[in-house]
């Protein structure tokens, strides 16, 4: 997203330019650059030879799906739109399955968000959406690349389906990846920008919507004064900032596609309190029965918003857990709030310190002020693994 992964990239046109082609399947959280990824790829096969559908935006009604990828298709399209769903969605596979760029070549799709075609299983006829798209990919001669926020059904939608399909799960920055954001011309010291950038890898554990949005706030405080990540992680976490939209857009977007809202959300808070609990902690706090339980879990784990480790519940995106510690209260959190959590969030994961490398001033003094709450708060984190 922010760097030329150029792997990952390398890997994809490998992929679609094999005999028979394969199919790449961008999977990643919310953030994670699979949408910059997709566009990259369609700058460097040219526009007249590649088509980006972003299927989350215009999957409404099969009729109207098909009259948008239409509009904008660099292939010839030669049939009218049928009328009646089922049909419109025929013509759709057929379209992708037959569509030829002006030389006669095969065409190249890339379809963001892909699983966003299940919108189409609510009308007559079409309850097998997926499975028919994915059987139509294997038959076709022409080239696709597709993406999905959705690990999990990613994975099981495809777990039986044919070879052609290359599952690529979209890997973190690096620490060198985040040091080349930073730039030396914005931390010119060698030794500085090092420790820096291998703070902002750790706090954003090393996606790359939080390592940007990090970067620039570094890079917007030091034009004014002496700037440091928790500094800009707390304000980046404030109402308003751009991780707290971030994580609120994640949040709801993923809610909103799973079953039981509510009871998710309850148990999201739970494992906000403390994590690694098991079925039995959880339901017990929920007061709900552990059957009932285990299916709330499953519902958040299919929209990887939870993971299980040894039948223990965590959080996926651990900062998507200090937003829900701070937002999903009666009243807006206050700069005491922010200070606490982020501080409790940040001092386990700090890089290592040498004499050369001192925290900046008012960070060290805020930490030297969490006190006893620091300490509960690093022996408490200590034994969480996070991915």
């Amino acid at each position: 997203m922010l760097t030329p992964r150029t792997n990952l990239t390398r890997r994809i046109v490998a992929a679609v330019d094999a005999s028979p082609s394969r199919i790449p399947v961008l999977v990643g959280g919310c953030g994670s650059g699979r949408t910059m990824l997709l566009q990259q790829l369609r700058d460097r096969l040219g526009r007249t030879s590649a088509q980006f559908i972003d299927v989350e935006r215009t999957a409404t009604t099969p009729e109207r799906f098909l009259r948008a990828i239409a509009a904008t298709s660099p292939f010839p399209v030669s049939d009218a739109a049928p009328a009646g769903a089922r049909d419109a969605f025929d013509a759709t596979l057929a379209f992708f399955a037959r569509a030829r760029s002006s030389a006669g070549e095969p065409a190249t799709f890339l379809l963001d968000e892909f699983l966003e075609l299940r919108t189409f299983e609510s009308f007559p006829g079409l309850r097998q959406v997926l499975h028919e798209f994915v059987d139509s990919l294997v038959t076709s001669g022409n080239r696709f690349v597709l993406t999905s926020r959705y690990v999990a059904r990613t994975l099981r939608l495809l777990r039986d389906a044919s070879s052609r399909f290359e599952v690529i799960h979209v890997p973190e920055l690096t620490a060198e990846d985040v040091l080349d954001i930073l730039g030396a011309a914005h931390v010119p010291d060698a030794p500085e920008a090092e420790f820096a950038a291998r703070t902002v890898h750790a706090l954003a554990d090393g996606r790359p919507a939080y390592v940007h949005a990090l970067t620039e706030a570094l890079i917007a405080m030091r034009e004014h004064s002496a700037g440091d990540p928790i500094s800009a992680l707390a304000g980046l976490l404030a109402p308003g900032g751009s991780v707290a939209k971030q994580c609120a857009f994640c949040y709801e977007l993923r809610l909103h596609r799973a079953r039981g809202y509510g009871a998710l959300k309850a148990i999201l808070e739970i494992l906000a309190d403390e994590e690694n609990l098991t079925l039995t902690e959880i339901s017990q706090r929920l007061q709900r029965t552990p059957g009932s339980t285990k299916d709330y879990l499953s519902w958040l784990e299919d929209v990887d918003l939870v993971q299980s480790r040894q039948k223990r519940y965590s959080f996926t995106d651990p900062l998507l857990r200090v937003w829900v510690r701070l937002h999903c209260h009666a009243q807006a959190p206050t700069e005491d709030d922010l200070a606490r959590e982020v501080h409790r969030y940040a001092l386990p994961r700090l890089p290592r310190q040498t004499a050369a490398q001192p925290l900046p001033a008012e960070p060290a003094l805020a930490l030297a002020a969490a006190g006893g709450a620091a300490d509960e708060d690093r022996k408490e984190w200590g034994i969480i693994e996070i991915d």
